[in-house]
């Protein structure tokens, strides 16, 4: 079952790094900006910024995920459900905006008997060896 963005939010330790390439005059003014106590450090500014950015577009985000049938928060993906799916000789579009957690205990052969494609706008969570049978599957 999905979370909604709120409590995925919360978790608050479950973050992805991400590394950005500034020129050094926008550098330069975001160490002054630091300086002068607007934000407590570089992190602070650019997180900020982007909440900003996002809830300017929060409209646009909600019509597309709406369009796109997208789970958004925490999705976790359990080998009894996947046993269940198999069971019922069904399979699984995962299509989600967050995070995606295929459980450690979930073979190659289970995955790929049981889910059809993965499109993740976030992050995917799962062993090396699932990783390496759905590589074809994950967009």
């Amino acid at each position: 079952m999905a979370t909604t963005s709120t409590e995925l939010k919360a978790r608050g330790g479950e973050t992805e790094k991400m590394t950005i390439n500034l020129g050094l005059v926008d550098l330069g003014q975001i160490d002054l900006l630091v300086q002068e106590g607007f934000y407590s450090n570089r992190t602070d500014l650019i997180r900020t910024a982007i909440r900003n950015q996002l809830r300017v577009h929060a409209d646009a985000i909600q019509q597309s995920v709406a369009r796109r049938t997208l789970s958004v928060g925490l999705q976790d993906i359990s080998r009894t459900e996947l046993e269940r799916l198999r069971g019922a000789g069904q399979m699984l579009r995962i299509q989600a905006l967050g995070l995606v957690r295929i459980a450690a205990d979930v073979t190659p052969e289970l995955a790929l008997a049981t889910i059809e494609s993965i499109s993740v706008l976030g992050a995917l969570q799962a062993s090396e060896t699932v990783r390496k049978a759905l590589a074809e599957r994950i967009t």
